[in-house]
C-alpha cells in the first residue's frame, strides 16, 4: 500500500511540473536511448528479454509499427524491424543472433506457463 501511495505522489508531482508536450519528448528521448542501448548491445538476446522482461526488440518493431498505422502512417513489419534493429532484421539476424540454449528455452517455456 506505501509503494501505491508513493507512486501516486510521485505521478500527482509529476503531471505539476511537465506539460504534455514535454513530457511526449522525454518519453521519445528515452525510447531512443532504449533503442540505442539495444543496438550497441547485440549479445542481448531476443529470448533473454523475453525471459527477463516479456518483450523484445520484435516486440518493439509491432508496437511501432502498429503506432506508425494509428497515425496514418504506411509502415511494414520489416521496415519497423529494420528501424528497432538499426539494420535489415536479416543481416542483424546473421550477424548477432545466436541459437537458443535448451535452458532458454526451458525458461522462456516456463516464463509462458507463468511459472518464472
Amino acid at each position: 500500500m506505501l509503494e501505491y501511495l508513493f507512486l501516486l505522489k510521485c505521478l500527482l508531482f509529476w503531471g505539476r511540473i511537465v506539460d504534455k508536450n514535454t513530457q511526449t519528448k522525454l518519453e521519445a528521448a528515452a525510447f531512443r536511448r532504449l533503442l540505442n542501448h539495444l543496438q550497441k548491445n547485440t549479445d542481448v538476446q531476443n529470448i533473454d528479454l523475453m525471459i527477463l522482461a516479456d518483450f523484445c526488440r520484435n516486440c518493439l518493431a509491432k508496437w511501432y509499427m502498429a503506432e506508425a498505422v494509428e497515425q496514418g502512417i504506411e509502415m511494414d513489419y520489416e521496415q519497423a524491424r529494420e528501424f528497432i534493429y538499426g539494420m535489415p532484421y536479416n543481416e542483424w539476424k546473421d550477424k548477432f543472433q545466436t541459437e537458443a540454449t535448451p535452458e532458454q528455452l526451458a525458461a522462456y517455456e516456463r516464463k509462458q506457463q507463468g511459472q518464472l
